[in-house]
């Protein structure tokens, strides 16, 4: 008989060309232990205007083959969320690296941009990313 297991893997924030590593394990509220953490994760931005691009290496560390892998990324510009994206990457193989990107288009990124080509603001971007998956054991 074969298990469902869900797992999430959370990066802490991450600001432009920064490496991604995977938070550590903690275990939940009903004191059982923690689920491992199967993927290993860079994130890499394009060029960041009034669109910006957000690409993902994620890399299953695992033996074990990753299912219905998804991405979610979170965009922050200053300190102000600025948007959101998702994108479905599907299954991973053991020990292969999979790319995911996805892109932030909303209106307040683009006045946070004209803002700051007025040279009234900076423009720090950082983002959040949240990768789901399942695997049976």
């Amino acid at each position: 008989m074969t298990k469902r297991l869900v797992g999430v893997l959370l990066a802490a924030t991450v600001a432009t060309g920064v490496l991604a590593t995977p938070a550590a394990a903690s275990a939940s509220e009903t004191g059982t232990t923690a689920r491992p953490h199967l993927l290993d994760y860079k994130i890499y931005f394009g060029k960041c205007e009034d669109t910006c691009r957000i690409k993902v290496r994620i890399k299953n560390v695992s033996r074990t083959r990753l299912y219905d892998v998804s991405l979610n990324a979170r965009l922050w510009v200053n300190g102000t969320k600025v948007g959101a994206c998702y994108d479905y990457v599907g299954s991973i193989r053991p020990k292969a690296v999979r790319w995911a990107g996805c892109t932030v288009r909303s209106a307040k990124l683009a006045r946070l941009w004209t803002r700051y080509l007025d040279g009234g603001i900076d423009f720090n971007t950082k983002t959040r990313t949240n990768v789901h998956y399942e695997y049976y054991s």
